[in-house]
């Protein structure tokens, strides 16, 4: 079977760390999915908060089927191979002309994850550009130590702890500019952030976290995950359902039981339990 990734592909994610944008769905698809989460917005008054920004892919039967589009998996298997979970997804929206903003900061010092091989797929719903506050990336620097982070809990940082890295040289960064209906590529240790959005539109971004079923959680007896391709010979994770509907309410009770242990690995060794906005 020809693979998704040219070789030159594989090799450029190994060194760099990080593909640049692709096609995975079309902009109607994306529009769609971008109409869903907006309508439940409205119903709840206001943007995303909380636990709704995570596991989303358990409450809403597009992105339960976004996650497991062969598309994606097909480029995600040719990175870490055949057998892929889904270990969580969650939601970056940046509001129009918002201050809003992520530090510079590595993703495996945080998840407990005890794994190389984890991938993120980035998909854009609306343009993440320059301008919007697209991602902003240190090639190589997944193949580095682990550097060294301040949690600075700064009221504007998008991410639960305002974990920041310190004396990041900007000119060796790049902007991963996303189209809306295309999505980038990164490695679990990249070191990665993105400004404040300055356009008149939402930045909406959804993030997939994809893990071979050998990767161990280390911070918390129990944590869940949905196998997507192939089998799971481990069983390290409890397998969450898959819904068959929007709002299905065997999913919406698994989403709402494994809330605990998802807070419990984001805040591990904090004393602090409460959700960032």
């Amino acid at each position: 079977m020809p693979k998704a990734l040219g070789s030159t592909e594989i090799e450029r994610f190994r060194r760099d760390g990080y593909l640049p944008a692709r096609p995975v769905i079309s902009e109607d698809e994306a529009l769609a999915l971008r109409q869903s989460l907006e309508a439940f917005e409205a119903s709840l008054d206001g943007p995303l908060k909380g636990s709704n920004r995570f596991k989303s892919h358990l409450l809403f039967k597009g992105l339960a089927d976004l996650i497991r589009s062969p598309r994606i998996l097909d480029m995600v298997e040719d990175l870490i191979g055949p057998d892929l979970m889904v270990w969580s997804t969650d939601w970056w929206i940046k509001e129009a002309r918002s201050p809003s903003f992520v530090s510079w900061h590595q993703d495996s010092q945080y998840w407990g994850l005890d794994t190389n091989r984890l991938v993120t797929v980035w998909v854009a719903l609306s343009e993440s550009t320059d301008q919007s506050g697209c991602m902003r990336l240190l090639p190589g620097s997944h193949l580095g130590p682990d550097l060294p982070h301040v949690e600075t809990y700064h009221p504007d940082n998008m991410l639960t702890r305002g974990q920041s890295i310190e004396c990041v040289d900007e000119k060796q960064a790049i902007n991963l500019e996303v189209p809306a209906g295309h999505a980038a590529i990164f490695a679990f240790r990249i070191a990665h952030a993105s400004h404040p959005n300055r356009s008149d539109d939402r930045r909406i971004g959804y993030a997939i976290r994809y893990i071979p079923p050998d990767a161990r959680q280390k911070l918390s007896e129990r944590d869940a995950a949905a196998l997507v391709r192939g089998e799971d010979r481990c069983g390290y994770f409890e397998h969450e359902p898959e819904p068959s509907r929007d709002f299905d309410p065997v999913a919406v009770a698994f989403h709402r039981r494994t809330e605990e242990d998802r807070r419990r690995i984001l805040y591990y060794g904090t004393g602090r339990d409460e959700h960032r906005t």
